[in-house]
Parts: C-alpha cells; sequence; structure tokens
C-alpha cells in the first residue's frame, strides 16, 4: 500500500495499565488496526506525564509508576482513520484521541 502525500496521523493517548479483553488496551487497538488494514501504527512508551487527574507518572527509581503514559500513532487517509476511531470509541474511555494533517513525503513498503 502506497500512501497519497496528504494523510491524517491519529494519535491516542493511553496509561500503559489500560486493558481491554484481558490484554493491553493499546495491544489491542494496533492488532485492530492492522486487522482493518491501516497503513501502519506505532507505539511510544513515554517515561513521564500526566492526564486529566493531574497524578505524575513517572519511570524515575524514586517515583516508579506501573501506570506510564503510552501514545499509538496510526497514519492514512482521513476516512479510514475516522472509521477506525469511530470503532474504537468504546474502548476509549479517560483517553485523549487527537487527530491531525501530515504530509507524507516518503512511504514504501
Amino acid at each position: 500500500m502506497t500512501l497519497p502525500k496528504n494523510t491524517v496521523l491519529l494519535k491516542i493517548y493511553l496509561g500503559e495499565s489500560d486493558c481491554w479483553e484481558n490484554m493491553p488496551l493499546y495491544e489491542f487497538i494496533i492488532r485492530k488496526a492492522r486487522e482493518t488494514g491501516l497503513a501502519g501504527a506505532t507505539l511510544l512508551r513515554g517515561s513521564m506525564g500526566f492526564g486529566t487527574s493531574h497524578r505524575i507518572h513517572t519511570a524515575k527509581i524514586l517515583d516508579l509508576s506501573t501506570d506510564l503514559p503510552v501514545v499509538v500513532e496510526m497514519v492514512d487517509v482521513e476516512d479510514r482513520i475516522y472509521k477506525f476511531a469511530e470503532e474504537i470509541r468504546p474502548l476509549l474511555k479517560g483517553s485523549l484521541v487527537t487527530l491531525e494533517n501530515v504530509r507524507v513525503l516518503y512511504h514504501s513498503p
């Protein structure tokens, strides 16, 4: 699959301990994105962050958190991303989801 130059980037901000059907939610989302045929998905792990609770989650030894921040990023054409986002929306309680227009400079299989 070759992506057109004008695509969108979907970012889903989660906690590492968020789960769905006995697996990490980020793993479920990435597997679902692959099943759906999206162009690709990446998991980014954060070493520190906070969300709506304003509780700091950190990987520092003295304050080690069991719920570090993670971000799942996906790039594809707008209509496919919107359709996918609507499918997984019920799973995303307490999550932040953003969408950006991006321009693909290079993509090859």
